[in-house]
């Protein structure tokens, strides 16, 4: 499968198009559009390439990777997957928008469909593993593309750092462990897709990672 990496302006947050460019149908994941510039930009992607929205998938329920999933809901009415550990935070979006002083209405999260640890997502011939990463938050995810070797991590794991643990449903020695035990356990040279910055690989991250070692 094919990577499509948009970066918007919401706390720089990575929105990702996972797609199969046989069969053409896709998944948009942590969708991160705050106007509507950022909003066309998704769409004309989606259109130019042809491609029919399956679903829109939440590596957790932060408002900047969910900013977008009302927007998607209105123009594809696709199912909107994300663990249920988060469904706190999805009905707190307007809540979460005062925290870090963001002005406009802002619609809680209607999850359709929730995922867990072991489930497989289909993304036309492709398909995508759900692995559990709480410590971030506690319903945080990570997707894993083990036939094209990437993982799509959210704010679990960055190139050098690890995600915040100080916000509701944060906690540091879950994280860790939950890097450890399921993102470290995948081969060296995974590309790892973080949900803010540059992409690594699993392998640069157990080697140099100050926060695993």
């Amino acid at each position: 499968m094919k990577v499509a990496i948009f970066q918007f302006s919401l706390f720089g947050i990575n929105t990702y198009v996972v797609y199969d460019p046989a069969t053409k149908e896709c998944v948009i994941i942590d969708p991160g559009m705050i106007n509507r510039e950022e909003e066309k930009a998704m769409a004309e992607f989606i259109k130019k390439n042809s491609l029919k929205v399956e679903s829109v998938i939440n590596t957790h329920l932060h408002i900047d990777h969910a900013a977008g999933n009302s927007f998607l809901k209105n123009e594809y009415d696709m199912p909107v997957l994300a663990n249920d550990a988060d469904l706190p935070l999805g009905e707190r979006m307007q809540q979460q928008a005062q925290m870090f002083g963001l002005g406009g209405s802002f619609k809680g999260v209607e999850v359709t469909q929730f995922i867990k640890a072991g489930d497989l997502i289909k993304v036309g011939d492709g398909e995508l593993e759900v692995i559990e990463v709480p410590g971030h938050s506690r319903g945080s995810i990570a997707l894993y593309d083990r036939n094209d070797g990437f993982v799509i991590v959210g704010d679990a794991l960055f190139q050098g750092s690890i995600g915040r643990t100080d916000l509701p449903g944060g906690d540091y020695t879950t994280l860790i462990s939950s890097i450890k035990n399921g993102l470290l356990t995948l081969p060296d040279k995974t590309i790892v897709y973080p949900g803010h910055g540059s992409p690594t690989t699993i392998g640069e991250e157990k080697k140099f990672n100050p926060y695993l070692n």
